[in-house]
């Protein structure tokens, strides 16, 4: 077998070093900072990682734990960043994995030559590899509004990716700070800004409403309060969302200054926040409508109204980049890169993505399944099929992506977490009866790689 280079020790990267190392194939691994984690090691000395001081998993410990590797019983619900950490910490002691890792050291570029990779890193070194998996994340590239928001501001401006708690980098104690994003992130930041003795006003601007989410409904987790997506079509789901969401969730953002939502639940990655709606019924948060012009010490909104800010955060999401590779290699404009089941492009057999998606739920559980599926191929215990095959089922991946969520670079990547999961396994099998059978899939192995499903 040939050597693999793994870019990455995250949350992602580390089942992919995992399941590598128990089928014996040869890897090596390298993380830019001196710990695992990624995201979520608060403070991270790569500078890549978005977490604040506050933040909590938005979805449950259940359905965040590797399937291989339960959290403690003792976590709560809705684990904090630095029980995450000791979580990821803890999975790669068990495992062995940290002595597989070299920490430190940045993959600057990875190019194609013959038959794989020549890999580059910090130190100049030039490594040759059969594969490349990318497990570097996509939390870490801070994404602005497109086009800038005309005007001139005054006060200060930081994006999510920056901001650590209420005094940093930016003291906004008693200052008027306008949060400007729907996702979870801009609803975080907004609730803990409009804390006593935080901010003195909070202004939440969304360009777009959105459905906000509770965390737990029925006294459970409400990522708990599902069916299996293969049995119920999404406009049912939808469906009962609302009907759940009138009879039983908070009272609707929009009647509190946010725009109305123009889709359906479940048409577009959900907002979860326990705190926001309450916030913005007793005003502790005001909603406005989206961001369209800096007046230098104000602000104005799509309905014409203006505020005073001393502050704008904006929580606008984040860019999918790989700066180890050259734009011709691969690409993504708008956050759009087609991935056969978000792992490899059709025809491909020498670069795959790990976690390189957007889950109806966590990333964790998914990426610890993708990883098994590239290491079972890597070994030969399953081949890809051909392809054309690969082709048409990515297409209609991408029209069903299109018929269900909202045009937007936050759903160029979307999956449904347990239709994902299921499909990966069904994929797995389907593999391993190619292999078995001897059908035709992608050619000669060059190791052989990940499985699919035949159409």
């Amino acid at each position: 077998m040939k050597r693999v280079c793994v870019i990455g020790a995250g949350s992602s990267g580390l089942p992919v070093v995992k399941a590598l190392a128990e089928r014996g194939i040869p890897f090596d691994c390298f993380e830019r900072s001196d710990r695992v984690g990624g995201n979520w090691a608060f403070r991270n000395p790569n500078g890549w990682s978005s977490a604040y001081r506050s933040l909590r998993t938005n979805s449950s410990r259940a359905r965040t734990q590797y399937a291989d590797y339960p959290m403690p019983a003792d976590y709560p619900d809705f684990p904090h960043h630095s029980e995450m950490a000791r979580y990821f910490e803890s999975y790669a002691r068990h495992f062995g994995l940290e002595e597989r890792i070299t920490f430190g050291t940045t993959v600057t570029q990875a190019r194609r030559d013959g038959d794989g990779w020549v890999v580059t890193i910090s130190n100049g070194e030039h490594r040759r590899y059969a594969v490349l998996v990318v497990a570097s994340g996509h939390h870490w590239a801070p994404r602005w509004p497109e086009p800038p928001i005309p005007g001139r501001f005054d006060g200060a401006v930081l994006h999510a990716h920056d901001y650590i708690d209420p005094v940093e980098p930016v003291d906004m104690t008693g200052r008027r700070v306008v949060v400007v994003g729907a996702g979870n992130s801009a609803m975080d930041i907004a609730a803990e800004l409009s804390r006593p003795g935080r901010a003195a006003q909070v202004t939440l601007s969304a360009r777009r409403g959105a459905w906000i989410i509770p965390k737990t409904l029925f006294g459970l987790p409400v990522d708990r309060l599902r069916v299996a997506p293969w049995f119920v079509p999404w406009q049912l789901q939808s469906l009962a969302a609302r009907l759940m969401l009138r009879l039983f969730g908070p009272p609707p953002a929009w009647r509190h200054g946010l725009p109305r939502p123009d889709h359906p639940p479940l048409a577009a990655h959900p907002t979860i926040s326990q705190d926001m709606p309450g916030l913005l019924a007793r005003g502790a948060v005001v909603g406005k409508p989206g961001l369209v012009a800096l007046e230098g010490s104000r602000v104005r909104f799509a309905d014409g109204s203006a505020v005073e800010a001393d502050v704008i955060v904006y929580c606008t999401g984040y860019r999918v980049s790989f700066p180890f590779l050259e734009p011709d290699v691969v690409s993504a404009p708008d956050n759009d890169l087609p991935l056969w089941l978000r792992l490899v492009r059709p025809g491909e057999r020498d670069l795959f993505f790990v976690g390189l998606l957007q889950p109806l739920g966590a990333t964790m559980p998914l990426a610890e399944a993708q990883a098994k599926l590239v290491a079972a191929c890597l070994a030969g215990d399953c081949v890809l099929p051909p392809a054309e095959v690969m082709e048409a089922q990515l297409a209609r991946e991408r029209q069903a992506l299109a018929r269900r969520y909202v045009r937007s670079p936050r759903h160029t990547m979307q999956v449904d977490f347990d239709r994902y999961l299921h499909d990966l396994q069904r994929a797995l099998r389907a593999g391993r009866r190619r292999r078995t059978r001897g059908r035709p899939g992608a050619g000669p192995p060059r190791p052989p790689v990940p499985a699919g499903e035949d159409a």
